[in-house]
């Protein structure tokens, strides 16, 4: 049996298929998963694979769910930033909302009830007592371009803010400084969520609150190997979102909101586990074994 928390990511009524930039498939984007292969195990044509257009250039991947109003994952090539974080508007997807809607994210000033059914708005976080959590964080990207896309609500979810701005951030910087240490290729990265057990966390009765937050990654580089420790080519986290969750995840150290990290089997049988899906994250699981 799934966890009836798990169900938002199996059992997604949204009846068609719609074309352009949300579709049924990554097909248009590839290339942010490693080998050009997504996650294999989180499928179904209920999902709205999201290539994350902005100015009219593919930005990143998420799988989204427009029931729960959450990404499931977002998938991207990590880079070095050249230049400080940005402050845009929160956008959304169009074609979420409007299959012959605009393929580019944008910023809508008021939107309207189609986009508000179909998927999060920034008035969903404001006095939520939660901040708005990046999957594909603006830090981990290489343009100006490329970081004001993050900031699209489709690749947001609600996250503490000790989780999101200490425990979560501080490793999103480990993985920065190990690609530039020793990752000199490419360093491909998906970070999702784990849902509750219970569909009773929510803010605004709207949007689903992740209980964990996990990313993995995989670096595509031939002169990295088992010679250079744990790390490399693949390694993985799990962020707790909640400091009254169990131990069964990652153990309750320090703040409540502490990051466990592991190899990247650890985390499929974690989700394996938690959500009852064999899933396979990167191809040939990077090349690690």
């Amino acid at each position: 049996m799934v966890p009836n928390g798990a169900l938002f990511l199996l059992l997604t009524c949204f009846s068609g298929l719609v074309h352009g930039e949300v579709a049924a498939n990554f097909s248009s984007c590839l290339e942010f998963f490693y080998r050009n292969e997504p996650p294999k195990g989180i499928t179904g044509p209920e999902y709205r694979h999201i290539c994350q257009l902005y100015r009219n250039a593919y930005r990143f991947a998420t799988l989204y769910d427009s029931k729960y109003r959450t990404p499931l994952y977002s998938a991207y090539k990590l880079h070095s930033p050249d230049g400080k974080r940005p402050k845009p508007e929160w956008m959304i997807e169009p074609q979420l909302a409007n299959s012959k809607g605009n393929k580019n994210m944008m910023y809508i000033e008021n939107p309207d009830q189609n986009v508000k059914e179909s998927q999060a708005v920034n008035d969903d976080y404001k006095h939520s007592g939660y901040t708005r959590g990046h999957l594909a964080p603006s830090s981990h990207q290489a343009t100006m371009d490329d970081r004001n896309a993050t900031f699209t609500l489709t690749n947001i979810v609600p996250q503490t803010a000790t989780s999101n701005n200490q425990d979560w951030s501080k490793f999103e910087q480990k993985m920065s400084a190990r690609f530039k240490n020793v990752c000199k290729d490419k360093l491909y990265v998906i970070t999702g969520i784990i849902p509750y057990k219970s569909g009773e966390h929510k803010i605004k009765d709207r949007v689903f609150i992740p209980e964990y937050i996990w990313s993995a990654y995989c670096c595509d580089d031939n002169n990295v190997g088992q010679d250079q420790g744990k790390y490399f080519r693949t390694y993985a986290a799990v962020g707790r979102n909640d400091p009254n969750s169990g131990d069964d995840v990652v153990e309750k150290k320090k703040s409540g909101y502490d990051v466990k990290e592991m190899p990247l089997e650890e985390l499929e049988l974690i989700l394996k586990k938690k959500l009852n899906m064999n899933i396979a994250l990167f191809d040939g699981h990077c090349g690690a074994k």
